[in-house]
């Protein structure tokens, strides 16, 4: 019967579009933010070897200015419909989880951050992005504030508050999957922490301690 319900799940799964499940799986993880965010656990820290590092503190105000501009407009149109019952309690539903999807939105960056492990950085927007890079493919690593960011090809940048404090430069291309399932290679990761120097530190740190690579050639 399990094998039977696994491949329902999977045809159904295989039916729906990939930019649908995307947002389906993003709603998901904005809320799981709320419930993690709630009880003061991080997603992807899964020991005293992981060290995470905060990247949502900078666009707090942001989001908590949004989410008040959020509740003055339900507050608004809980009074201008209050005559007509079925408008106001639609919108009132439209309205409320609006506001708890702003707040889960902080919720999931405070709740995921990046992540430094023996072996690889993970690092994260919030609950738009989330890239493993192997530390072995990791060959520089500098703290460079930048408040623009222009497409280019090779390029990934994760801004938060439109600020990025570090950048990887890579030694091999890693996939990168964009929030609608879209990928392509990238060479080079721009990234914001709220501490970039403790960052900078440790991930120099483990860079130094890691097994050299071999050069080219060698067997």
């Amino acid at each position: 019967m399990n094998g039977l319900t696994a491949r329902v799940m999977n045809g159904l799964t295989a039916r729906v579009p990939t930019a649908l499940r995307r947002l389906v799986g993003h709603e998901l993880r904005v809320l799981a933010g709320l419930a993690r965010w709630a009880t003061g656990r991080r997603h992807g820290v899964r020991g005293r070897a992981d060290l995470p590092f905060g990247h949502a503190r900078d666009q707090a105000a942001i989001m908590y200015g949004l989410t008040f501009v959020c509740v003055v407009e339900a507050f608004g149109m809980a009074v201008l419909l209050r005559d007509w019952p079925t408008a106001h309690r639609v919108m009132l539903v439209v309205d409320v989880y609006g506001v708890v999807l702003m707040i889960g939105l902080h919720a999931a960056s405070v709740t995921r951050p990046h992540v430094l492990s023996p072996d690889a950085l993970r690092v994260r927007q919030g609950a738009h992005r989330d890239l493993r890079i192997p530390l072995a493919l990791i060959d520089a690593v500098r703290a460079e504030r930048r408040f623009t960011h222009e497409a280019a090809d090779g390029v990934l940048d994760l801004p938060v508050a439109s600020t990025t404090s570090l950048t990887l430069e890579l030694a091999g291309p890693v996939t990168a999957v964009g929030f609608l399932g879209g990928r392509r290679e990238v060479t080079t990761v721009r990234l914001h922490a709220d501490e970039p120097d403790a960052l900078l530190s440790a991930l120099r740190e483990r860079l130094a301690a890691r097994p050299e690579r071999p050069h080219a050639g060698a067997n």
